[in-house]
């Protein structure tokens, strides 16, 4: 199994355990967070970029599939019209770690914590975040709004994720 971090920081060379903001978590206990490669994609765009994520499970219906992707890819990572041009521009640093100390957090985001310091095996320099996406097979979507997408995929059979959300264009 290889775990992530996902950054726009060039040289960390050391991640400290962070206490939680999330109210669901012990916020006394810190911790370093990485995700699995099958849910990488989802960390593939600019920090605050606001993203809709999805994937098909073995629990995902035919009909979801149909509905949801437009492609032979079971990733999807959509993004609104105007993050599109800081998405080319921006240059992201994947940091591998080795994963003995950490565990499972949350399966269907494919989130994996350590309470230990951890430091890095090693660093990828991503310069192409398009290109990273394409490779890893996943289909990308650049939307006017992300809320009826949001909607959708959260009463659907996949496994999704909503990203800064927060920082998405108000409902329509």
């Amino acid at each position: 199994m290889k775990l992530y971090h996902v950054s726009e920081e060039p040289n960390i060379t050391i991640f400290h355990p962070r206490l939680p903001t999330r109210n669901d978590l012990d916020q006394s206990i810190g911790l370093v967070w990485t995700i699995n490669e099958q849910c990488l994609p989802n960390f593939l765009t600019p920090r605050d970029c606001p993203r809709v994520t999805y994937h098909a499970s073995r629990q995902t219906s035919q009909d979801d599939i149909d509905h949801f992707f437009s492609s032979s890819a079971r990733h999807c990572v959509a993004i609104e019209h105007n993050w599109f041009e800081l998405m080319v521009r921006t240059e992201l640093y994947l940091y591998e770690f080795d994963p003995q100390d950490f565990y499972l957090q949350d399966e269907v985001a494919g989130f994996y914590v350590s309470e230990k310091t951890q430091k890095p095996i090693s660093v990828t320099k991503i310069n192409h975040i398009f290109n990273e996406l394409f490779i890893r097979g996943v289909e990308v979507r650049i939307l006017d709004d992300l809320w009826q997408l949001a909607d959708g995929v959260q009463n659907s059979t996949l496994n999704w994720s909503l990203c800064r959300m927060r920082n998405a264009k108000p409902r329509k």
